[in-house]
């Protein structure tokens, strides 16, 4: 008889989570609380994949960048003083994971996971054919000042043994792959091309893949909120719904950033938070001509994504807790950006059609995301991806679902683990001594709760 896998969560983690678990043989169920996938963080995000963005936000120096940005409401990064008391371990993890070294390895683990990743969305893409806007020119980063231009090219180099492939352009080179930059040509330092980037609607892949993973057996529970999560001794024993439990003999969390509460009721503090960020998308079918490749301004902190007939244009992070209220004023700001690097698009789109959101990255206070197990034998995580949840997405799943099926990954599942944070067994568990194998499926840093005898 098959296993049974519950996957909580009905974004881009969750769905690809359940896809992947299916294809390895297991019975699996996804639960969500909205009545469709993807309507969360999924629903209107930049739309890039992008293993070329791998470095983490909290490079070195960003300790001085929220002091200069604290209280400015047009700042691409702003931390909210409220949120400030529900976040100050996650906070110091932060700012002590932006010391160079870790920074690095950070950097370096996003990449891999990243390119693998991409890998496998190109192989769901062709393997389904899920249609979902996709654009393959990759992406143009631009650069005004040209000390952060060298400072990124720096980075390329450093990271191209890895597998980045990327290009260094001159104004004039940058204006000629994206003639919507011609205007503002003269006051481009430089730019850099990825040519393996992608683009395309994250939430319409959602839904693409949740197709498909019907077709492949996978029960979806819409509209269905998770109030909390059971455990006996050092397992989980069930998940309570608005509609009553639900059990499986495997359990993933793949909820974004509302898996830090959930795993708070079984005692585990899992160092992710919610990281607010804006989108407006913008009809654009009357454009005399449409963007041959996404853009990502340095520094104005946006992206501009064309998606069929649409621009989104995407940016900002604000530290504020749960809480997904569309303030007008950081809306407009990411808008007005996108219109001075575009002043074309502001001469032919009225902007007051813009439609605007706002959704909450989860972040692991490192960078990397958490993909696998937990002290609990049969809860795995998959979640933490902050801005590289499309990106990363395909990858992530892949791995959980090796670990979980006891194959072996494709890269290695070390620098994504739980336990690189240290984790505490909960109080109510005994202390055990401590486990010498690091099995891809075992916690690793404690006897195996699946045979305590094995060390």
């Amino acid at each position: 008889m098959a296993r049974t896998a519950l996957v909580i969560g009905g974004g881009l983690l969750g769905v690809t989570s359940a896809w992947y678990l299916a294809e390895r043989g297991l019975e699996v169920t996804l639960v969500d609380r909205r009545e469709a996938t993807g309507l969360e963080t999924s629903f209107a995000n930049g739309g890039l994949i992008t293993p070329s963005q791998s470095d983490p936000w909290n490079g070195p120096g960003t300790l001085v960048h929220l002091l200069t940005w604290l209280w400015r409401e047009d700042s691409p990064l702003l931390l909210r003083p409220r949120a400030l008391p529900g976040m100050w371990r996650w906070g110091l993890k932060f700012l002590l994971a932006s010391r160079a070294a870790p920074w690095w390895r950070a950097t370096e683990a996003n990449l891999r996971l990243g390119l693998y990743s991409a890998e496998a969305l190109r192989a769901l893409r062709t393997q389904l054919a899920l249609r979902y806007d996709s654009h393959s020119a990759g992406t143009l980063k631009v650069y005004r000042e040209a000390d952060a231009l060298e400072r990124s090219l720096v980075l390329a180099r450093s990271l191209a043994p890895v597998g980045l492939h990327f290009r260094a352009l001159t104004p004039t080179e940058a204006a000629a792959l994206e003639p919507m930059l011609g205007s503002q040509a003269d006051t481009l330092a430089g730019a850099i091309h990825y040519p393996d980037d992608e683009s395309g609607d994250a939430h319409a892949f959602t839904q693409a893949l949740e197709q498909a993973a019907r077709r492949a057996g996978v029960k979806f529970l819409l509209g269905t909120e998770v109030r909390g999560l059971k455990a006996r001794a050092s397992r989980l024993t069930g998940v309570e719904t608005a509609e009553g439990d639900l059990q499986a003999d495997i359990y993933i969390l793949a909820a974004g950033s509302y898996c830090t509460p959930l795993a708070a009721s079984l005692g585990l503090k899992l160092p992710i938070y919610p990281v607010k960020g804006y989108s407006a998308t913008l009809d654009a079918p009357g454009l005399k001509r449409s963007l041959s490749v996404p853009l990502v301004d340095f520094e104005r902190k946006i992206v501009v994504t064309p998606i069929g007939t649409h621009l989104r244009v995407a940016g900002t992070a604000e530290f504020t807790g749960y809480d997904v209220t569309l303030n007008p004023r950081r809306g407009a700001n990411v808008l007005k950006q996108m219109l001075a690097l575009l002043p074309e698009v502001a001469e032919q789109v009225d902007e007051t059609t813009a439609q605007h959101w706002a959704g909450l990255r989860p972040m692991t206070a490192d960078g990397p995301p958490i993909v696998g197990a937990t002290p609990y034998p049969n809860l795995f995580i998959n979640s933490g991806h902050g801005p590289l949840g499309f990106t990363l997405s395909a990858g992530s799943s892949k791995l959980l679902a090796d670990i979980i099926a006891g194959a072996q990954p494709g890269i290695d599942p070390a620098p994504y683990a739980l336990s690189r944070f240290g984790w505490v067994t909960p109080r109510s568990w005994p202390v055990q001594p401590v486990c010498r194998r690091r099995c891809p499926a075992c916690p690793g840093s404690r006897a195996c709760p699946e045979r305590p005898g094995r060390r």
